[in-house]
């Protein structure tokens, strides 16, 4: 992710984020929150290096202090056009002086923070050379749900990232699968959702026949078949805010069996998503699609979470998955994507994104998720 996101953000939207983050980090028993280049830093403030390079750039959030970030001289008239800037304080450092020094001197020398996930190990090294007295908790550990709950204008572009999605799959459906191989039909999956606005395309899963069995299959030479099943799974970020749906397709006519593997896969997301309400732990939207699996005696089939959480990024907290008791909260969003794999035979997942409202949940996928045949 570079440049600065494009999604309609004020300062002032910018500095309510990096207000909430630093009292939540103090809530959390944090001194602070160090934030390094990649999604969380696009959040907080707007801005994203045009590369990313060994060159220290943190953004330091502390309670009752205001922010500061951190960035090379030669990348501080970029950061000062973010988004974000009017809301920061930039401290700027030139090569061959100590960006850790420059650092330190903004952090309370016993403390312990949250550290975004992506920093490097070099520069966390590097702190903890010039500041030994601190300690330092991953950001996901430390705030999972940091960015879980999107305010309205995050859902906007959420429901606008789905339907761009949507448009793809009803055109993906149109277009000769039988006899192509899986890696031209993604190419067309990928040219689609660029089409309809992504800028982005993070993947996109084409697992024709017994490749559907594998949850995560890579794009490949395989010719799709007449008769094959075919997983597919597409998304990436639109305007800032992320995609991923998946449906599964059928080249000529199914069999029964695979008619009965599909209504029961959709039978199960469809008791996921009826799970959705505020207050509930997202583990029991996990327990609701995979009972009906089980249920059906194909629970050993069913062998990935029910959902994760997407907004800047496709996979982020929360996750919907037993012995996850976080509560559900009006504006997360997340996937429900239960799905049943056959080894060496065929796969089928559904997968809708939903978002958590007053009083249940709404998909931001809508395409049928009948099992539709393909040529």
């Amino acid at each position: 992710m570079t440049g600065s996101t494009p999604a309609p953000f004020t300062a002032d939207d910018y500095r309510a984020r990096m207000e909430r983050a630093a009292r939540s980090a103090a809530e959390a028993g944090l001194a602070g929150l160090l934030v390094a280049p990649g999604p969380d830093l696009v959040w907080l403030t707007g801005y994203a290096p045009t590369a990313i390079t060994e060159r220290l750039t943190l953004l330091v959030l502390a309670p009752g202090r205001a922010p500061v970030l951190v960035v090379p001289t030669l990348e501080a008239p970029d950061a000062a056009k973010a988004a974000g800037a009017p809301a920061l304080n930039l401290r700027d450092w030139t090569d061959g002086k100590d960006p850790y020094a420059a650092t330190a001197a903004l952090l309370d020398s016993t403390g312990r923070f949250g550290v975004s996930d992506n920093a490097w190990a070099m520069h966390l090294l590097g702190l903890q050379r010039t500041l030994p007295g601190t300690t330092y908790a991953a950001l996901t550990e430390a705030l999972p749900m940091l960015r879980a709950v999107k305010d309205a204008a995050e859902l906007e572009l959420m429901a606008a990232a789905g339907a761009a999605a949507d448009a793809t799959f009803e055109e993906i459906r149109k277009v000769p699968f039988g006899g192509r191989k899986e890696s031209e039909v993604g190419a067309d999956l990928a040219g689609l959702l660029r089409r309809f606005g992504h800028s982005q395309v993070d993947f996109t899963i084409v697992a024709s026949g017994p490749n559907g069995a594998d949850p995560h299959h890579e794009v490949g030479e395989r010719v799709i078949e007449q008769g094959d099943m075919v997983v597919l799974d597409f998304g990436g970020l639109k305007d800032g805010y992320g995609s991923d749906t998946s449906r599964t397709v059928h080249v000529g006519e199914p069999t029964d069996e695979e008619r009965r593997v599909h209504d029961l896969v959709r039978a199960a997301q469809e008791a996921g998503f009826r799970a959705v309400r505020p207050g509930v732990a997202c583990q029991e939207v996990d327990r609701a699609a995979r009972a009906v699996i089980v249920d059906a005696g194909y629970g050993e089939y069913f062998i990935h979470r029910t959902g994760h959480g997407i907004g800047v990024t496709t996979h982020e907290p929360p996750y919907m998955i037993e012995g996850e008791q976080q509560s559900l909260v009006p504006g997360m969003c997340f996937s429900v994507e239960p799905g049943v794999y056959l080894p060496g035979r065929f796969g089928v997942r559904i997968e809708d994104i939903v978002t958590v409202t007053e009083d249940g949940g709404r998909r931001l996928n809508n395409t049928d998720r009948e099992l539709v045949v393909v040529d």
